[in-house]
This record gives C-alpha cells, sequence and structure tokens, in this order.
C-alpha cells in the first residue's frame, strides 16, 4: 500500500537499536485492483483462496503479533521485510543454500546480536500492508506448503543450538522449542494423532467421553483461534468492509477444520519428507495476474 514504507520505518525512529521490522501480507485475490493500487477489498470467489485469507489472518494477527509482543520474532516474510542494512550485511546476508531464506536472515541477526552482546530489536508492525497473490489449485498451493515446510526446517536445524540455549533468551528458551517441536514436527504429530484415533475407533478401543474430548481439542481449538483471528481482524483494521465478507470468515473458521486443515497437516508432513529426500528449490509457482473480479 503506499503509506506501507512510511509505516513499517516507525519501529526504526522509535528505538535505535531495531534492526528489522515486517509487516502484514494479506490476500489480493478477488479484490479490484486500479492502477497497481488495492481499491476495493474483498474476499476471492474461490473456496481454496477464501481459506488462505483466514490462515493468513490467524498467521499475522495472532500468531507473530503475539511473539513481536515477548520480544521474540522469528520470522518476517520475505514478501515485506526492512533491515539495517549494516547490520545484515555484517551478518552475512541471505543465504543462498535453504528455500526459507527469510526466516534464516531473521535467526542469524538473533543469534549475531546475541553472541555478540549487539543491544538490538527485531519488530512486527501489523498495520504496513503488502499484497500478495495466494495459489488457487490444490497443486500449487501444495508445492508451496511443501516449501514452507522444508524452509522452516531447514533453519531450525541449521540453527539448532539455539534450541534451550539460556545465552539466546527468550528466543532459545521459548520461541525456538515452539517452533522446533511444535511447528517442526507438530503435522507429523496431529497425522499420528488421527491415525492412532481412528484406529481406536475402529477396534472398539475409545469410550464416547474420549471420541468427543478428542474432537474437542482437534477442531474446536482451531475454530476457536480463527474465530478470534477474525475478530481481531473487525475490531482493529476492518480491511472487509462488506458484511457478507466478514460472515465469510467467521463461517470458513467453522469449515477449516473440517477437511481444509487435515490437507494443509499433509502437505507439511510432505514438506518433511522431502527434506529427508535431500530436495531442493522452489518448484513452479503459477500466477493469474490481478483481473479485476465483476461487479
Amino acid at each position: 500500500e503506499r503509506d506501507a514504507l512510511t509505516r513499517i520505518v516507525r519501529p526504526f525512529l522509535e528505538d535505535t537499536t531495531t534492526i528489522a521490522a515486517g509487516g502484514i501480507i494479506r490476500i489480493v485475490n478477488g479484490c479490484r485492483v486500479e492502477a497497481g493500487t488495492v481499491t476495493e477489498v474483498r474476499l476471492p470467489t474461490g473456496w481454496l483462496a477464501r481459506f488462505q485469507v483466514l490462515e493468513y489472518l490467524r498467521a499475522f494477527l495472532a500468531g507473530r503479533m503475539g511473539w513481536s509482543a515477548l520480544d521474540a520474532t522469528l520470522i518476517i516474510s520475505g514478501a515485506f521485510g526492512l533491515f539495517k542494512r549494516p547490520l545484515v550485511v555484517e551478518a552475512g546476508g541471505y543465504a543462498t543454500d535453504t528455500v526459507g531464506e527469510d526466516m534464516e536472515l531473521v535467526v542469524r541477526l538473533h543469534r549475531h546480536c546475541r553472541e555478540r552482546g549487539i543491544p538490538y530489536r527485531i519488530e512486527f508492525v501489523p498495520d504496513p500492508v503488502a499484497w500478495t497473490e495466494c495459489p488457487e489449485s490444490f497443486r500449487v498451493l501444495g508445492r508451496q506448503r511443501d516449501r514452507w515446510q522444508r524452509g522452516l526446517t531447514e533453519v531450525l536445524l541449521r540453527h539448532r543450538q539455539m534450541l534451550l540455549n539460556p545465552r539466546y533468551g527468550v528466543i532459545g528458551m521459548l520461541a525456538y522449542p515452539y517452533f522446533f517441536f511444535l511447528e517442526m514436527f507438530g503435522a507429523a504429530i496431529e497425522v499420528a494423532g488421527y491415525a492412532v484415533f481412528i484406529l481406536a475407533v475402529v477396534l472398539g478401543r475409545a469410550s464416547g467421553p474420549y471420541v468427543v474430548a478428542f474432537l474437542l481439542v482437534a477442531v474446536a481449538l482451531g475454530i476457536a483461534l480463527s474465530v478470534a483471528a477474525v475478530g481481531l481482524e473487525e475490531l482493529t483494521f476492518r480491511r472487509y468492509p462488506r458484511m457478507k465478507d466478514l460472515l465469510a470468515l467467521f463461517g470458513l473458521a467453522v469449515l477449516e477444520g473440517f477437511g481444509y486443515r487435515q490437507l494443509a497437516t499433509l502437505w507439511r508432513v510432505r514438506g518433511l519428507v522431502s527434506v529427508l529426500r535431500g530436495k531442493k528449490g522452489w518448484g513452479e509457482m503459477t500466477r493469474k495476474g490481478f483481473a479485476a473480479p465483476a461487479s
């Protein structure tokens, strides 16, 4: 957006120790775009893209805002980040041997500063916006999520000496363990949980209260987080002014837990397998362009 750079530079002006800041990424599919500017925000027409809108809201407005509040930001999206150039150059710049170069740079900056006693802050700023086109086919989306999981895994294994290391403060003791155990292995654990659950039901080893409790944990918690993210969007930025879009987002928060979330989990597991197989590269990412929707 036109004022995005003005907004994202704010942390650098307020605190001279700020070395990096990331803005929010929003999905442009379905929006009206004129002369390179989003003039009307709408939800995409396709269900696959709509689910991704919900994912982005949850990831940025819940996840990254929370980590930033704890001074524990580990990821700044490559699509929209601002860095203090001299320190980035000093730390070695972007790595060229990983598909997760955006996260790898941020993690390396944490290490670089903490190992040398350099005062620093890495911030997430929720109001400057960069718009991105998300995949609208299962094939391309699957490749993207495979790549995201490969990149995250490569970064976490590369810097594993930070894991539970008090030398790195809240990063080593909280953020890194969370990403290492829950983001890297969480998908595999979730799939294993589904398999054991189905097996227990088939063999008649699962009691009624157990089945209800499992569904509440596996589905209801995810729904609650998504609904909270949509509510936060409505209370703060209100990027989706049309009531039917807002109601659709709340509906998606419920539907996501029945099919789409499990599919996204399988893609993440495939990403782990790709790491074990030594897969490299981004893969083909087909884009349709910013075609304005019909009125």
